[in-house]
């Protein structure tokens, strides 16, 4: 009789982004995610291969969070745009995972830029909505950028700056 299951994908996964969160990349080790789920590290070959399985699976479920939070709001440019904001400043990391490595799969960023290119769409057209939707990312992810890593230190209201941004921007598109 085989012996039971003492954890579950799902649990090494969100051991995995809790520990990104707390560690950063560096933390996030096989024997760290043991612990956690309190298996011993062989145990977590089960369920993912290697390290880079374990980022490619810690990925998809960051990026599949920050979707389901996208497809919850009105589907405007500036609510999936404040949406990406409060996800990226709640999990630093997992942002930065995202954005910044080969990590998540294309499937599930399709899945979350979706909404974004359709707001974009109805701003300049389905014709040209891909590169507004990828122009709308590239700002949002600079911004989020300087902001996480306290790059804004000539004063000034961040959120004030941000609003100013995002309404020149959606006027830029609107033309």
């Amino acid at each position: 009789m085989p012996s039971p299951e003492k954890t579950s994908r799902a649990d090494i996964v969100a051991a995995g982004r809790a520990l990104l969160e707390s560690e950063g990349p560096d933390g996030l080790t096989m024997q760290k995610v043991a612990s956690r789920v309190g298996v011993r590290a062989p145990s977590l070959y089960k369920h993912v291969a290697n390290r880079a399985a374990l980022l490619d699976a810690v990925a998809e479920a960051t990026v599949e969070d920050l979707a389901d939070r996208i497809a919850r709001t009105d589907g405007t440019l500036s609510a999936i745009a404040r949406c990406y904001r409060a996800f990226s400043t709640a999990h630093p990391e997992g942002f930065r995972l995202v954005m910044h490595s080969v990590h998540a799969p294309r499937s599930a960023l399709a899945r979350a830029a979706q909404p974004l290119i359709d707001a974009t769409s109805d701003l300049v057209g389905e014709d040209e909505s891909l590169e507004a939707a990828r122009f709308v990312t590239a700002w949002l992810t600079g911004f989020i950028g300087m902001e996480l890593s306290g790059s804004f230190r000539l004063g000034g209201d961040v959120d004030r700056a941000f609003t100013y941004g995002l309404d020149a921007m959606r006027r830029g598109l609107a033309g």
